[in-house]
């Protein structure tokens, strides 16, 4: 009977052991997987495009008012709400999709739309170096990703990772292509129905609105046709630029494809190492191999390398070719002597 307990208690303590190691294992993966995780994201691009909506309805605002303080030096075809036109006007003058249908009158307006209209583009192009920096982002991104990814992972994992990429954008942009076809749809059916235009015409006037032509001959001039064409037109523009922003998207996420592809396969060669070889002790670190990469890709330049190197070495107190707590507290103290 003694002798079944130490069988029990051997079992048991053998059982512990093993729910112990294999805890341990799925803990030190997990770690290895959190040390290997991409970086996140540039919160400065979300924050900025924060700032554009911000500027957006700033502008918005301001520009109603402005419009509507000088209402009577703005003719055309006009409704019986002051406040109405004035954001009309301000819109169709952000856009620059400019019907003619609301013209300033006198020179103090004049200048006042050429100031809105200046103000505007630049606004705009805020935007699309915002869309630009995102697309830039992402691209190094993926670089550092597939980096990282391929220290812990397999090849078929990152290739899993670049597919569910490129269908998440697919997605995006059958998803914008989605929305300015129904713009393109209910904007007709406004138009015909309360402009009361043919439906050619009102295909015409929704095209010339969407990508900002204007050409004037026809455009909204009842009071509902501006209350919807001041959504509409900001909604349809701002959809058609994010349409083009996923066409330039998707057209550079091959390039990134190959980019993992050439991340993962691409075999080095005798010069690559000599060329990667920093410090020439005849060996590549991780550090110099990624600093290598990212020459080749265009990421990094020598200047900026040597730049960098310039304030390792200003760290570098002791000149021991390492940063430790111990340069940092003698860097503080040469920093307060002076």
């Amino acid at each position: 009977m003694a002798n079944d307990d130490e069988v029990d208690d051997t079992e048991l303590i053998k059982k512990e052991k093993h729910k112990r190691t294999h805890k341990k294992g799925k803990h030190g993966s997990e770690d290895h997987i959190r040390h290997h995780a991409p970086p996140p994201s540039t919160p400065g691009v979300r924050f900025s495009l924060k700032w554009v909506g911000l500027l957006l309805g700033a502008y918005l605002a301001l520009g109603t008012i402005c419009f509507f303080l000088i209402q009577d030096q703005i003719t055309g075809k006009k409704t019986d709400h002051g406040i109405l036109d004035s954001m009309y006007f301000c819109v169709v003058t952000m856009t620059t999709v400019g019907y003619g249908d609301l013209v300033p009158e006198t020179n103090f307006a004049k200048v006042l739309a050429c100031a809105f209209v200046f103000m505007g583009i630049i606004l705009g192009g805020f935007a699309l170096s915002k869309a630009a920096d995102y697309i830039v982002e992402k691209e190094v991104n993926m670089f550092a990703k597939a980096m990282q990814i391929h220290e812990a992972f397999d090849h078929v994992q990152v290739l899993s990772e670049a597919a569910e990429e490129s269908d998440n954008l697919k997605c995006k942009f059958i998803i914008a292509l989605f929305l300015i076809v129904m713009h393109v749809v209910v904007g007709i059916v406004v138009l015909v129905l309360v402009e009361k235009l043919s439906i050619i015409d009102a295909y015409y006037c929704v095209c010339a609105t969407i990508t900002t032509l204007g050409y004037g001959d026809k455009s909204f001039t009842t009071t509902g046709g501006r209350i919807f064409a001041v959504v509409w037109i900001l909604t349809g523009t701002i959809s058609l630029a994010q349409l083009f922003m996923y066409l330039v998207e998707l057209w550079t996420e091959s390039r990134q494809r190959q980019l993992v592809h050439w991340v993962l396969h691409r075999k080095l060669t005798v010069q690559d190492i000599e060329n990667a070889d920093l410090d020439h002790d005849n060996s590549v670190s991780p550090a110099e191999y990624v600093v290598f990469k990212l020459k080749e890709m265009g990421l990094v330049n020598e200047q900026l390398i040597m730049s960098v190197m310039e304030g390792f070495k200003t760290l570098d107190v002791d000149n021991s070719g390492t940063l430790t707590a111990s340069d940092l507290s003698n860097l503080n103290k040469l920093m307060s002597q002076h």
